[in-house]
């Protein structure tokens, strides 16, 4: 795969707003706002199941009758294959494919139909080691944007690789209007929280992105996480237990609302049809506060 042009990099970095000290932020074009529709990026530790989560979030956003899109921002492009049922090709993929001349593209080329009509894209990656997270999603809302995809949509997920390493990786930040942070009941996935919490507070700075709250994924209990919040300032919007069937419906290549009817899969349905109607009635931004390493060492834990 072909690395985008250097010059380009240095074009962005240059222009780059103070996101933080030190940022070299790939900044946002203007006209690659998105207008109209609500959108939700949603971030956490590597491994957690934001995967899981959106794509279950999309699906019952659906449900409710609303007309969804979800991005996939990872190298990997399994954001959404349990919504279309296998791995789809990346922008950067197709991008590639014409040579970087996006008027050569139909929407058919990167625009893949999920269940219940949930529109499906995957951003992809730069290779290795090279590139830009930022530039990728950038080159992905522009082409959603040419094709007017964004006019006719009601809600925009951003599914979001791993913990926030660089300002790249933070770009759906600066599209977003709520950030929602997917995590178990453990250290690290907290830790992974925590600088979450502080990418959200430096492209606060600048865009209209605010925290909306906490997923709590794979856990029965939540106390750890609640002593997190309590300490952060943030609140947990839904929890999801450690189920047999949710590991079952990414091997089946599902949503759970394709799963067969169970008791345990009939209360995260609708857990995820409750979430889904929180965010669109609007959740309340928070002003979390993220906590110095030593201090969520010393928070967390039993005593």
């Amino acid at each position: 795969m072909s690395a985008v042009p250097a010059s380009m990099h240095d074009a962005h970095a240059c222009a780059a707003p103070a996101d933080g000290e030190g940022s070299v932020q790939v900044p946002m074009d203007p006209s690659l706002r998105i207008e109209g529709a609500k959108v939700f990026a949603v971030y956490g530790k590597g491994g957690i199941g934001k995967s899981t989560t959106s794509s279950n979030l999309s699906a019952a956003f659906s449900m409710l009758g609303k007309r969804v899109l979800q991005i996939g921002c990872d190298p990997k492009h399994d954001s959404t294959f349990t919504l279309t049922k296998r791995l789809v090709p990346t922008v950067i993929d197709v991008l590639e494919s014409v040579d970087f001349h996006s008027e050569e593209l139909r929407v058919e080329d990167f625009v893949y139909q999920g269940y219940n009509g949930v529109m499906c894209v995957e951003a992809g990656g730069p290779p290795a080691g090279t590139g830009c997270g930022g530039y990728v999603v950038g080159q992905t809302v522009k082409l959603l944007k040419e094709h007017h995809l964004l006019e006719d949509t009601d809600v925009v997920i951003f599914d979001v690789l791993g913990d926030v390493v660089c300002g790249g990786f933070a770009a759906p930040l600066q599209h977003a209007a709520r950030a929602l942070i997917v995590t178990a009941n453990d250290f690290d996935s907290i830790f992974a929280m925590n600088r979450i919490v502080a990418a959200i507070q430096a492209k606060s700075r600048n865009y209209a992105v605010r925290l909306g709250g906490v997923i709590a994924n794979r856990s029965s209990a939540t106390d750890q996480i609640e002593k997190f919040n309590q300490r952060a300032g943030l609140r947990t919007m839904a929890t999801f237990p450690d189920l047999d069937a949710i590991r079952r419906s990414r091997l089946k290549k599902s949503t759970l609302f394709e799963m067969e009817d169970s008791p345990e899969v009939a209360q995260v349905r609708a857990e995820y049809l409750r979430l889904a109607a929180a965010l669109w009635d609007g959740a309340d931004p928070l002003d979390g506060v993220a906590l110095k390493d030593r201090e969520i060492f010393d928070l967390l834990g039993f005593d």
